[in-house]
C-alpha cells in the first residue's frame, strides 16, 4: 500500500501528476479542490463559503479542510493506497494528518512564481461538466467550448491577478513551513515542475523508485 501527498503552488500540475500516478498504481486520488468545486456546483452551504473564500484569493480555513479530508479517508476505499492533492496546507493540517497516517513520500512540485502567473491565468473550466483545460498545453478543439459536452469554458473564480497575488503570499506563508515538518521525516522529493508533464512524471517515478511511465491510449 502506498500513501503519497503531492504539493505545489497553484498551476504546478498537481492534479495532472496525481492522476497519472493514481491510474497506474491503482491509487485513490483525493483532491480537495475537486471536493470543494462539487460543493460549489451543488450550491451547498459549504460551497457558498468556499466560493466567497476562493474569490477573495484566500485559503479555506483549516477546520473545514480537515473535516472534508477526514470524512473522505474514512470511506476506506483505498485498498492499494491514496494520493492526496491540496492537503495539508498548514502546520495544523500537517500535524493532524501525521497523527493518523504514515506517508511514504511527499512529492513537491517546484515551480517559480514567475511561471505560476502564466499557467494559472491560462486555466479554464467547463461551466457545465467541470472539465479542466489549459490554453497553453490543452486547448479545446473549438475555441471557448468544452470538447466533452460543448459547454462554455470560463476562468475559475479565483484565477484573477489580484487573487493570485494573495494566494501565492498565503501559500508561501502557510505551506512552506509544512515542507519543513515533512522534511524532518526525510520523505520529501523535490521535482522541477517546469518541463512537460511526461518528463515531470518520469522524474517523480525515478525519485520514488517506481516503474517508468508508459503512455496509454484512453
Amino acid at each position: 500500500m502506498r500513501k503519497y501527498v503531492i504539493m505545489g503552488v497553484p498551476g504546478s500540475g498537481k492534479s495532472t501528476q496525481a492522476a497519472m500516478l493514481a491510474r497506474d498504481l491503482d491509487l485513490v486520488r483525493i483532491t480537495v479542490g475537486d471536493i470543494f468545486r462539487w460543493h460549489v456546483q451543488q450550491r451547498t452551504k459549504i460551497g457558498a463559503h468556499v466560493r466567497r473564500t476562493m474569490a477573495a484569493g484566500k485559503l479555506v480555513d483549516d477546520d473545514l479542510v480537515e473535516s472534508i479530508v477526514q470524512e473522505r479517508l474514512q470511506l476506506h476505499d483505498w485498498n492499494y493506497g491514496f494520493i492526496i492533492d491540496g492537503f495539508p496546507r498548514s502546520r495544523d493540517q500537517a500535524e493532524f494528518f501525521l497523527e493518523s497516517y504514515d506517508i511514504d513520500a511527499v512529492i513537491y512540485l517546484d515551480l517559480p512564481d514567475s511561471d505560476v502567473r502564466r499557467r494559472v491565468l491560462a486555466r479554464r473550466l467547463c461551466a457545465r461538466c467541470g472539465m479542466d483545460y489549459n490554453l497553453i498545453a490543452d486547448r479545446p478543439t473549438v475555441e471557448g467550448r468544452c470538447d466533452v459536452c460543448g459547454g462554455d469554458l470560463v476562468p475559475r473564480a479565483d484565477d484573477t491577478e489580484e487573487a493570485l497575488v494573495v494566494r501565492l503570499r498565503e501559500y508561501h506563508d502557510k505551506t512552506d513551513p509544512v515542507l519543513e515538518i515533512f522534511r524532518r521525516k526525510e520523505c520529501v522529493v523535490v521535482i522541477d515542475a517546469r518541463p512537460d508533464e511526461v518528463t515531470v512524471q518520469q522524474e517523480i517515478r525515478r525519485q520514488l523508485g517506481l516503474p517508468e511511465y508508459v503512455a496509454k491510449d484512453d
